[in-house]
């Protein structure tokens, strides 16, 4: 099984964002989350009904949330309030990065 591997801190633009895998979020419709204001990056490893979820999922989500937290950074608030936008871009990424050959 592969194992998947998330920094523990990153950087957008001049600020640190760290990233924490919690249990699960306070919302039920949440796997993950950017706070902006306190530069972190929550992603969860079951759903809220206790359903664990793939490492392809969570994967996604990263990219996903530092998606939000670039085009933030960017000041590209119309681009960032567009969810199925930054879905689906997250989803290209983490596959190009997951295919990437070195």
């Amino acid at each position: 099984m592969k194992q998947l591997v998330l920094p523990k801190k990153v950087q957008v633009g001049s600020k640190w964002y760290s990233v924490d895998v919690v249990m699960s979020m306070r919302r039920k419709s949440e796997v993950g989350r950017v706070t902006y204001d306190t530069q972190k990056i929550e992603l969860a490893r079951r759903t809220h009904h206790g359903i664990p979820l793939k490492l392809t999922a969570l994967e996604e989500t990263f990219w996903h949330e530092l998606t939000h937290a670039i085009l933030h950074d960017m000041g590209e608030h119309a681009l960032n309030n567009r969810e199925n936008f930054v879905e689906e871009f997250a989803q290209r990424l983490a596959r190009a990065i997951r295919t990437a050959r070195f």
